[in-house]
């Protein structure tokens, strides 16, 4: 009977993320997928900004943003009226807006197919493994292919003791059936989720379904937005255009009418009510590459886990419709979310407890994606009640699509109530860390704060210090040093670096050309990496640079340089604490609060690694 720690079912968005977490963390994992290999073609295909930070996190934005199609613009169409509001047949653009508000994110928001973002999450895993020396050529490495799970059961007696494998997943392949142990167990095998339905976890919400076509044509048209995303509400029924990569593929989202069943629906009904809907516009198709018709209902799975063991991600847990492209970004933020927890339980840096801060965050995250979807389905469906209605819902919702409204509430990894928000006035609590353009002190390289802070497990203090070329700036930041350097030492194995668990980031306001090194305290940059070598990368200044000019990162994020600030930041980009440059009892307390200190090993050298 084979044993994991972790095993998880479907090898979709959330699966992988997952699973590349638990790769990072040198942890054993084992994904059983029912299908006999990677996912070819995706139902999904949107990719939010904030997905494309993480993306960028993981060192996979330049690939995803070379291959990707850019939504810069959204164009509204609706049924061309004369002035008294009678149709004169046909449709006509009624407005266009930029896509993604400006300044938001330094990245934009993209289209790609999700067979090809699952595929550069693999590859990224796969390079993990190879890092660690655990990849090994002709085998699963951790992805068993056409099994489909049948049972889950959870161990009542041993349930309690982290240690235990205390859930078997029964699989079968080819007629064989297998039994698994693990000590959890993520179910991210989709809406029709066979560990959710062993479980006995019920989806509230719709008990109808709404049926959508959907096709990537090459299309042969006269309407003259088909290179922009588009909205088009016309007599005959409404449709999402979403121009794909590559230059010429474009992918409708039709609305079938009430009472239509999927497997009903032919490509010819798909193709004639495209074209009754461009009207009087041109459309035929020189090419489908692919289409389906699906029934999607907007439904809420009345628990996200069973004894904190298993744990439900994606369509496993919640459903909606394709409208505002948030499917795919949702659940592989769900995988994003439990991934790195996991991996901080099971290596032994928290306690089990911190799981339950999976389910508080992204139950409400989920909760929030179905309250929205209905407001967008009843906005999409019905007449507007005035001419731009739908394209100022559209401007008022920008943010929420981009995926920048999550916002996590107190738990032991967010603390609000902890927090001191007058010193980083644009740093919110429990919101994902905004970026600002900053000069790296070491090579005079503009980057944007956001991207260094990689998903590589660790935390992030982020020191605010001011201008460190000032007498009480500098004593002021040696004191900080000191009390942040004990803090981490708690938490470090002496085998590793410093900087292993928790990386300290400084950002000065100081000039760049009369600053030095040596007035910056060690902490800020310590020895690190395989060969122990001093790291210069973690100092930054917010000073006009020779060519990309003045980021500003002190007023983009409210900080007073004369007073300062301290932001800690969890492995996943949000942030936990924002507090004083004094507050040394406040974060010693609040980093004690979910890690668990290391003993002390005996082996220490510059050859230790992260």
């Amino acid at each position: 009977m084979p044993k994991t720690d972790v095993l998880i079912a479907g090898s979709g968005s959330a699966g992988i993320f997952a699973a590349t977490w638990l790769a990072i963390f040198d942890i054993p994992f084992t994904i059983l997928e029912r299908r006999s290999g990677p996912l070819e073609i995706g139902q999904a295909d949107g990719v939010q900004v904030r997905t494309v930070e993480i993306y960028e996190s993981f060192g996979l934005s330049e690939e995803l943003l070379r291959e990707a199609y850019h939504i810069l613009e959204v164009c509204f169409w609706g049924v061309d009226e004369d002035r008294s509001g009678n149709a004169k047949g046909g449709i006509k653009r009624k407005s266009r807006s930029i896509d993604t508000e400006k300044g938001l994110s330094h990245l934009p928001h993209v289209i790609l197919n999700q067979a090809r973002m699952n595929g550069l999450m693999l590859g990224k895993m796969e390079n993990v493994l190879k890092e660690k020396g655990k990849w090994k050529k002709g085998t699963s490495n951790g992805i068993e292919y056409g099994w489909a799970v049948k049972a889950v059961d959870i161990d009542e007696k041993s349930k309690n003791d982290p240690d235990a494998h205390c859930v078997k997943v029964t699989a079968e392949k080819d007629g064989k059936e297998e039994v698994w142990e693990a000590k959890y167990v993520l179910g991210c095998d989709g809406a029709h989720s066979t560990i959710r339905k062993a479980l006995d976890i019920r989806m509230l919400g719709d008990t109808s379904d709404t049926v959508w076509g959907v096709m990537d044509i090459y299309p042969l048209t006269s309407f003259p937005d088909i290179r922009r995303k588009c909205t088009i509400h016309s007599a005959a029924g409404n449709l999402l255009i979403i121009p794909r990569e590559g230059g010429q593929l474009v992918r409708f989202y039709i609305q079938l009418p009430a009472g239509v069943h999927p497997k009903e629906v032919k490509l010819a009904d798909l193709q004639d009510q495209a074209r009754r809907i461009f009207a009087p516009y041109t459309m035929d198709f020189a090419d489908v590459f692919w289409w389906s018709a699906y029934s999607i209902g907007q439904r809420l799975a009345s628990a996200f886990h069973a004894h904190n063991r298993v744990f439900l991600t994606g369509d496993a847990c919640h459903t909606h419709s394709p409208k505002a492209g948030q499917g795919m970004n949702v659940s592989l933020q769900d995988g994003y979310n439990i991934g790195w927890k996991l991996g901080s339980v099971l290596s032994g840096l928290s306690p089990p407890s911190l799981l339950s801060t999976y389910v508080s965050e992204r139950s409400k995250t989920a909760a929030d994606l179905i309250a929205f979807d209905k407001e967008l389905a009843k906005m999409f469906s019905r007449k507007e009640k005035y001419e731009g209605e739908f394209a100022d819902y559209f401007t008022k919702s920008g943010r929420y699509m981009a995926g920048f409204t999550a916002r996590y509430e107190d738990s032991m990894v967010t603390s609000g109530m902890r927090s001191d928000g007058s010193k980083a006035t644009a740093v919110t609590v429990g919101m994902r860390f905004p970026s600002a353009q900053v000069t790296r002190f070491c090579d005079c390289k503009a980057v944007q704060l956001q991207s260094v802070l990689k998903s590589d497990g660790r935390w992030r203090i982020v020191v605010f210090a001011g201008d460190v070329n000032q007498a009480a700036h500098q004593r002021r930041l040696d004191k900080l040093a000191k009390a942040l350097e004990s803090t981490a030492r708690r938490y470090t194995s002496t085998a590793k670096h410093i900087d292993s668990v928790i990386e300290p980031i400084l950002v000065l306001s100081s000039k760049f050309r009369d600053t030095e090194q040596e007035r910056i305290p060690d902490y800020f940059w310590p020895k690190s990496g395989k060969w122990g070598i001093r790291d210069l990368h973690k100092t930054y200044l917010d000073d006009e640079h020779y060519n990309s000019g003045h980021g500003h990162a002190y007023k983009s994020y409210g900080v007073d340089p004369d007073v300062g600030a301290v932001v800690i930041v969890r492995p996943d980009q949000y942030v936990s604490v924002v507090t004083t440059l004094d507050d040394f009892d406040g974060i010693a307390k609040f980093f004690a609060g979910f890690l668990i200190e290391q003993a002390p090993m005996k082996s220490v050298g510059a050859s230790a690694k992260l």
